[in-house]
């Protein structure tokens, strides 16, 4: 369900959606969600001083059961 949150947002802000890949690796404890977008979109999907970023962490965070593993999510430029 975290995943498909983290979709949905990213693919509301960004222009390029076709461009957007994912890379989920779960890990003993964590789930690690790297969001890779093309370079016009880094600014629209991170936000000003990273509020839009900070506040996907913050809802994922919030949609995790409690006792799940810990998502962290990264927004990286693609290649």
């Amino acid at each position: 369900m975290e995943l498909e949150l983290i979709k949905y947002i990213v693919e509301h802000f960004a222009e390029c959606r076709d461009q957007i890949e994912y890379n989920v690796e779960e890990k003993e404890h964590s789930i690690e969600v790297t969001v890779y977008l093309a370079a016009s979109d880094m600014g629209k999907v991170i936000g000003k001083q990273g509020k839009i970023a900070k506040a996907i962490r913050t809802l994922v965070g919030a949609a995790t059961p409690h006792g799940g593993k810990r998502y962290f999510v990264e927004i990286k430029e693609k290649a």
